[in-house]
Formats: structure tokens, C-alpha cells, sequence
């Protein structure tokens, strides 16, 4: 299943949720000064990129020390991706990442990770550079592109919560789900198909 600046965006906007995420990044933010909120949410996004980052470079090198193939990891990809396809579906962001509604600033844990940079998105960036990777600088704008939606939308949660009432937020997140249960069936039926005809 090859991918386009395009369709590995819309992919990670799929995997990292923003909209989905609304809860928690309000739930999270609300102990935060707001003087200091716009401050601890391009930290947060800055650390998931990175982290991303680290996984999209060192990831052709982690499958040969691990001694991993691209079909395998094109497969459990898939799996980790309908697995969180189906919690966006049947639960709300909120019951994914519990916050324990301190007044502690966030650092790294949740937002940065797992909440941006969780497996699902790890396991995404893995597989575009493995599988593609003489179009890595266009999955380094893809990763760029959906990190600065998610830092938007993290710092207006309170105004879209507001715009769009909590009915639509969970509406959005279901439909996201949905498509992201059809991509994340695809990756799978790809890898197992690559595996039985390679192997032919």
C-alpha cells in the first residue's frame, strides 16, 4: 500500500486524532496557568515530532537489528491501528488516557506521549520510511504538516469545544474511526498479501 505526501497526511491525521483528542487536551491543559499554555503545547508537539522523528530515520536500522521484515511490521501496524480505530469508535478520547485532573503541568506524559506520539503513530511513521523510504523528506512534511494541526487544535480545544458542542466533537471522532478501521484493514490485507506472494 504505497502512500502520497497526501494520503500519508490525512493517515497521520487519522492515527494521531486531534479532534478525537479534544477532551484530554482540555482535561490535561485546564490545571495549566493560561499564561502558560500556549508555551506547554508547542513543548509537547515539538517533543511527539521529535520522537517521530527518531522512529522515521532510525527505522530501517530498528527492523534490521530486530531482525524484523516490512510485511510483519506492515501487519502489526495494521492490527495496532484498528485496535485504536475501534476505541475511538466505542469509547470516548477521554476513557483512552485518563487524566487524574492534578494541577501538575504536563511534561512528555500524556501529551507528547502516548497521546501524540503514541505506538499507532510510531508504527505509521516506521512503515512509510521502511516502505518508501526514497520519499522520506515528503513524509518529514507529512509528519510536520499533522503535528502543526494537532498544536492548533490543542491550543483552540476550548473554543472548538465550545463552536462545535460535544455532540459533534464525538460524531467527528467516530466517522475518523471508521475511516481509519478501512485504512488500517488495507494495511493488513497489504502485508499479508506481500508475505504470500513474496514468499512464492
Amino acid at each position: 500500500m504505497d502512500h502520497s505526501f497526501v494520503s500519508a497526511f490525512v493517515l497521520l491525521l487519522l492515527v494521531l486524532d486531534p479532534f478525537g483528542s479534544l477532551p484530554i487536551f482540555i482535561s490535561v491543559l485546564k490545571g495549566v496557568p493560561p499564561e502558560r499554555r500556549t508555551r506547554v503545547a508547542v513543548r509537547e508537539v515539538l517533543i511527539a515530532f521529535c520522537v517521530l522523528l527518531a522512529f522515521m530515520f532510525a527505522g530501517q536500522g530498528f527492523l534490521n537489528l530486530m531482525h524484523l521484515s516490512e510485511r510483519s511490521l506492515e501487519v502489526a501496524g495494521g492490527v495496532i491501528l484498528l485496535i485504536i480505530a475501534i476505541r475511538m469508535i466505542f469509547t470516548s478520547g477521554s476513557q483512552i488516557y485518563a487524566s487524574d485532573g492534578g494541577a501538575r503541568e504536563p511534561f512528555i506524559f500524556p501529551l507528547a506521549v502516548p497521546l501524540l506520539a503514541g505506538p499507532s503513530a510510531m508504527a505509521t511513521v516506521l512503515l512509510l520510511a521502511s516502505r518508501q523510504p526514497q520519499q522520506l523528506m515528503q513524509w518529514v512534511g507529512a509528519v510536520s504538516a499533522a503535528m502543526l494541526v494537532c498544536g492548533a487544535v490543542m491550543l483552540a480545544a476550548d473554543r472548538i469545544r465550545k463552536l462545535l458542542g460535544h455532540s459533534m466533537v464525538s460524531a467527528i471522532e467516530k466517522l475518523m474511526g471508521l475511516v481509519l478501521t478501512a485504512v488500517a484493514v488495507e494495511m493488513i490485507l497489504a502485508g499479508l498479501k506481500r508475505y504470500f506472494f513474496d514468499s512464492l
